[in-house]
Parts: structure tokens; sequence; C-alpha cells
């Protein structure tokens, strides 16, 4: 577990209301704030962030990290380490494990193995149903009164299909403030198979089609299930302009809905399925598919007029072995965690769509406040708050190899594109996990 260590200076960074000052950091909180050069004094360890903006510490709703029962993919070390390297404080660990987190014991064991990783606060995701079967709940309450806390619950790569057990979850959680954040896929509309945005170019590809409207059904179950439980509802890795159009509205309804979107929504689309470089390549499947333009415009808007909440990765690390086969028959997912950062502040910092302020309210106070983690994590740039902090240069511009990613796997979708922005150091309650992006 990583300890506070001395004091650490955090010299000439911009904060997010674009003043420049000196940040002292001691005991794993923010210790001082100067404006005035020199104001805060000297420390153990000085970080020269000059053109270089602080954030809070990143936290990411949705990554998986494998462990247990998928080591070659990745690991709560390894998947850690590529979270602090992409500027993260949390991470979510999502339920789909082997064995799968529904127990009490199972989500304590996550929990531990983040805490002796050290790197990150790792917060496991409790399964909504037994197995991620769909049909019996699993230990809901348990998993919250453990030491891992959980609060988040999710059966993701299942959606939560049943109505009835999607209300009964929703009404459990809403006893203890959980929340159920659903993988919205019809199974009737979009079954095991399908793997491309249905269209002409899945037709012409002779993919099976993954149809916008079994992902908006469920969307508008679950809000209409939350408006009636008086629950909380968080939808996943949202990919269309229609459940866009309704999460916004059952939000101007007053119905606690949130969403997230992953950065590979707010960048690819389906046509890349049909390029040279990218056709029938199965580093881009993914759940649910790539879109085209018109949604991936939609879900860029959502997201800076605040109908979408956060950006979250869906880091889905495979082993090669799962991902070379023919494009129906590899494993959905792709790599996230060490480029969510840049990847935001090309597609939407670039474009002038959000400023820092709006990255960190949608990669930090957002996630941390969904995750029920706003009492360490996305907290004000303020003193006595923790240390949990990410420096970033927004300057810098860089080409991804994915042989450079620490991360087990290399299903990297970026290799080879040039992003601006990187991560250059984040602290984890006041101790450097990353300097100069590197790991200490």
């Amino acid at each position: 577990m990583t300890e506070a260590l001395g004091s650490l200076l955090i010299k000439g960074a911009r904060l997010l209301d674009e003043t420049t000052a000196d940040v002292l950091v001691a005991d794993g909180r923010i210790a001082e704030i100067g404006t005035t050069p020199g104001a805060t004094g000297t420390a153990d360890t000085t970080i020269d962030a000059d053109g270089l903006v602080l954030l809070p510490g990143l936290v990411d709703l949705h990554t998986h990290l494998r462990e247990p029962g998928r080591e070659d993919a990745e690991t709560v070390l390894t998947g850690s380490r590529a979270a602090a390297v992409g500027g993260f404080t949390a991470v979510l660990a999502m339920a789909n494990t082997s064995p799968v987190t529904d127990t009490a014991e199972a989500a304590e064991r996550v929990f531990d193995l983040g805490r002796a990783a050290g790197l990150v606060d790792v917060q496991p995701v409790g399964a909504v149903t037994k197995g991620l079967a769909g049909a019996e709940l699993a230990e809901l309450g348990l998993m919250a009164r453990s030491r891992a806390r959980v609060r988040v619950f999710s059966d993701d790569g299942r959606c939560v299909h049943d109505a009835r057990v999607m209300r009964r979850a929703l009404e459990y959680v809403k006893t203890f403030g959980g929340v159920i954040s659903q993988h919205s896929q019809d199974p009737a509309l979009a079954g095991p198979t399908a793997c491309c945005h249905e269209g002409e170019l899945s037709g012409r590809l002779g993919l099976p089609g993954w149809p916008g409207v079994a992902e908006e059904v469920i969307v508008a179950r679950d809000v209409m299930l939350a408006r009636h439980t008086g629950s909380r509802v968080h939808v996943a890795h949202v990919s269309t302009a229609g459940s866009v159009e309704m999460v916004r509205w059952a939000k101007a309804q007053g119905i606690d809905v949130t969403a997230e979107v992953t950065p590979h929504h707010l960048l690819l689309t389906t046509d890349l399925l049909a390029t040279e470089n990218g056709g029938y390549d199965p580093t881009y499947k993914v759940n649910p598919p790539l879109r085209p333009a018109e949604d991936v415009e939609a879900l860029r808007d959502a997201l800076a007029d605040g109908t979408i909440d956060a950006v979250a990765t869906d880091h889905a690390p495979h082993a090669r072995h799962d991902k070379e086969h023919a494009f129906v028959d590899a494993a959905f997912g792709m790599l996230g965690l060490e480029t969510a950062l840049p990847l935001v502040a090309t597609v939407m910092v670039e474009t002038g769509r959000l400023d820092w302020a709006g990255v960190a309210r949608v990669m930090s106070t957002n996630p941390a406040r969904i995750a029920g983690l706003d009492s360490e994590h996305g907290r004000p740039l303020a003193t006595g708050e923790p240390a949990n902090l990410t420096l970033v240069d927004p300057a810098a511009v860089a080409t991804v190899d994915r042989d450079d990613s620490v991360s087990l796997s290399r299903n990297n979708p970026w290799h080879g594109r040039t992003l601006t922005g990187a991560v250059r150091a984040t602290l984890l309650r006041g101790v450097p996990t990353v300097l100069e992006g590197a790991l200490q």
C-alpha cells in the first residue's frame, strides 16, 4: 500500500481556473497552494510543473483487470501500472472474472490485490446476478457490507435483460446507496454473435449486425425502472444518438440516471472496418460495436453539454490467442487506460468542446461521485484535500506504440496514431506513482 513520504512541491502548475500556483503536498494531502512565487517554501522533493495542468487524479468507472482467471491477459498489478501511467488514481474493476465477483469474499480478494499493488485504488464492481447468469441476484448486501464496500454492481459483458430481475436489483441497492451499471444489449435484438453495427456495411462484410435499437430499448426500460423504484441506474458505454436522447429526457424528468462514454466511441467509427488498414481487424471488435459518424458526433455533444457524465475506458485486455481469429470469432474489447487522457484531449480539448476543468469533471469529479469514491477522489484542488493528483502536458504530441504499453496485452487500437496531451506525473495520496511519464 502506498504511504505518504515527506513533502513534495509542485512548482508552477496551471490550475483549473487558469491561474498558476505552487502546490505543497505533505502527509498525503494538499498542505498549501500559493500563487506568489516561493510562497509555499521548500520541500523534500520538487516537481517542475511549468506548462503543465494540474488535475484531480483520474477515476475510471469501467476497467477489466482479468484477475482472477485470466492472468495471461492482465493482472490487478499490471492493470494498476497501466492505470497509473494513464493518470488514474482509482479504477473500478468489473466483475466478469473467473470466478465471477459475486460474493463478498471474491470482492475482498480483488480489493486486497489492489491494495497490495499500491499504485491506484482498485474498487471491485460486484456482479448483479450470480455467475452473470441473469437469473438470481448475487450477494449485493454482503458485498456492500464487506471490507471492499462495493457500491457499483454490473453484469458487464452481459445485459441484465430480465426486467423483473433488474427491478429487484434497483430496489435492493437503493437501501445502501448503490447503483446498477447496465450493459445495454437486448439479446433478442443483438445476440451473442452480433459484432458490427447493423447497416449496409455489416451486410456487405457479412458480419452479424448489432443494431442501435438493441441498446436503446434497454436504456429506455431501465430509466423507467429507475423512476419507478426511485433508485440509481448508470448506463455503461453509451454508443448511439438514440441512447443519448433517452438519457437527456430522463435527466429532464428528474430520474436518477448517469451515463458514460468510452474514448473509442468518441473517435472511431464503424467505417474503419471497411478500410484497407482496419478491415476485419479484430482489434476493432468491441461491445457495443463502433457506430457511424452521426452517433459519434452525438456522443461528443452529449459529453460536452453534460448529458453524458463521464468518460470510462472499458479497458479490455486480451491475450493474442483470443484476438487473433476471424472477426466474428475474436474476443470483444481493446486497451484504454494508458491512452484515455490524450484521446479526450485530442477529441474534446483541441476542438474546443471541453476545457481542462471540463476534463476534470468527466474524468475525475463525476466518476468519483458516481462510484461513491468522492470522499478521497475527484476532490477540489484546495488546501486540506487528499493529494490524489495528475499532471498533464497539454502541448505534448506523441505517436502511440503498442509495444511501449505496461499492460500485459497488446490489443491497442491506437497503435501508430498521433495524439495530443500526455500524463507527466500521477500522485496517490501524495506519493508519486509516475514521474516524467515513467512508473516509480
